[in-house]
């Protein structure tokens, strides 16, 4: 892990990426359509909504750190706001696109995502226990498995990475009766899967047309500081790198928007103006420049630090206030414009 440039480790190192992003990005508004990347430039601005589903350590106090081993143990909290989320989108035209542990399908109530469901709504694959998947050692590999690697059952840290994934996907058949619409990793690279074709080759197998890895390096503050026109002119130009793409065996990735709400609500330690400001900014770029933004958040962590669903309120009332300039879609939408197709 210590290789990686995940958004949990991006957390702990940005003060130093706040230079970067001041000096070497560029001027987005110099950035034309066509060199976004593959979804750009060929319809409207494409706006996804998408809530992982699991617990987040810090969330709803700042001490509890038990979730890292109960990703899946959602709280009625967590699931009410991902019901009435769900229903705003759909009440702005639009579909929510969850991403769900397998672990949530062992409570013993999953009704509420069977409402979700009946909705529209889709729901991927985010690996049953929230593993590594570029994990090489078993330290790497989750929080849950460190404490209990008897649980591994022999399998090496590869073969544990497909059977979560594979796991995951036979926990929503059974429970559920649905295919997994796509997969998230537990994290994001800031590079995605570039360098991993092992891991992209085992996705296709698996099933999978497209991924969500890619989540790009941007500047972020030091805790509890405001976040300052730098900053978020960083956030704002990361979206360059958070745009669509194929890779060269044509799995499709759709990268991750910046700033996340772990990134803001743990990392910086943000008031929800400051984040709400950053959202605004990264969403009017998005739609000015007909390009992709998917918003990462976590109902655990929104329902404490959002009650009253603002950023999902604002991004919904951005796009419809865009006279026909912006779509709310779900990924798998994104995706297919990607492939100039259909498919999952």
């Amino acid at each position: 892990m210590a290789e990686l440039m995940s958004r949990r480790g991006l957390l702990g190192r940005a003060a130093g990426l706040v230079g970067t992003a001041a000096c070497g990005v560029g001027s987005v508004a110099a950035v034309s359509a066509g060199s976004l990347g593959a979804g750009a430039g060929r319809g409207p601005a494409q706006i996804a909504i998408t809530l992982d589903l699991e617990m987040s350590r810090n969330f709803p106090q700042w001490e509890t750190t038990h979730w890292d081993y109960e990703k899946g143990n959602l709280n009625e909290e967590a699931k009410r706001y991902s019901v009435e989320a769900a229903r705003r989108v759909k009440a702005a035209g639009g579909l929510l696109h969850f991403f769900a542990v397998g672990r949530v399908l062992e409570q013993a109530d999953v009704s509420w995502l069977r409402e979700i469901l009946e909705a529209g709504h889709p729901i991927g694959n985010h690996t049953y226990d929230h593993v590594n998947v570029l994990a090489s050692r078993v330290e790497d590999l989750q929080f849950r498995f460190q404490r209990s690697p008897w649980l591994l059952r022999g399998m090496s840290v590869q073969e544990a990475i497909r059977e979560n994934i594979r796991l995951a996907g036979e926990a929503m058949k059974s429970r559920l009766g649905i295919e997994a619409a796509g997969f998230r990793t537990p994290g994001g690279f800031h590079d995605g899967l570039r360098e991993h074709p092992g891991i992209r080759a085992m996705l296709q197998e698996l099933g999978f047309g497209w991924v969500s890895s890619l989540y790009p390096a941007h500047p972020n503050t030091q805790p509890l500081e405001e976040p300052s026109e730098v900053v978020l002119r960083g956030i704002v130009e990361a979206q360059q790198r958070a745009q669509p793409f194929l890779y060269d065996d044509g799995l499709v990735e759709i990268p991750m928007s910046p700033i996340s709400d772990i990134g803001a609500f743990r990392g910086g330690r943000w008031k929800l103006e400051w984040f709400l400001r950053s959202v605004r900014q990264c969403v009017e770029w998005t739609i000015e420049h007909g390009a992709v933004f998917d918003f990462l958040a976590h109902p655990s962590c929104l329902y404490v630090v959002d009650p009253e669903f603002r950023a999902i309120d604002l991004i919904c009332e951005l796009v419809g206030g865009s006279g026909g300039r912006a779509e709310l879609v779900d990924v798998g939408a994104i995706a297919a414009r990607v492939r100039g197709g259909g498919g999952n």
